[in-house]
């Protein structure tokens, strides 16, 4: 008998973003993205972290303060990295990630012709730029799938004997 218990497609790939998470130095929120081909092959991935050459003991990790004194300025969300580091077409592909898109990722995953977003969480649902991103998501066709449940993933490090 085969195994039963295997993950789906969706679970698989959601997994792949929550391993890629575990790159972000965020101290608070860590978000991980990963891009599939309808063949379901990884064309790219990425996480939350600052832009290549800014160097993350010099830019601030605070959530609160004078707005140049916070990470909002710097962070390059996981999305976008996961775009960015792709080396490929992406119309056509899924998108997965661990917290939805922000209005300025929806913007990109827009236009690089990314057709589905799967979800996990959807804190930020009631703010403006989650409301502003779903709105364009939604006009510009991009399906939106949410995980009805979190995946637990486990990474564990254990010294060679």
């Amino acid at each position: 008998m085969k195994r039963s218990d295997v993950l789906t497609w969706d679970e698989y790939f959601m997994g792949l973003a929550h391993l890629s998470a575990k790159r972000s130095k965020d101290p608070n929120t860590q978000v991980g993205a990963a891009i599939v081909n309808d063949q379901h092959k990884v064309v790219s991935i990425g996480y939350n972290g600052f832009p290549n050459g800014c160097h993350d003991d010099d830019f601030p990790w605070e959530r609160e303060g004078d707005f140049c004194a916070t990470k909002y300025p710097y962070v390059v969300h996981a999305e976008l990295n996961a775009i960015l580091n792709s080396s490929t077409n992406l119309q056509g592909c899924s998108i997965y990630v661990s917290l939805f898109p922000c209005n300025e990722c929806a913007k990109a995953i827009i236009q690089s012709g990314i057709r589905r977003v799967v979800y996990e969480s959807d804190k930020y649902a009631d703010t403006d730029g989650t409301i502003a991103s779903k709105r364009m998501l939604k006009a510009a066709g991009v399906e939106l799938v949410q995980i009805p449940y979190t995946i637990d993933l486990q990474v564990s490090k254990k010294e060679n004997k």
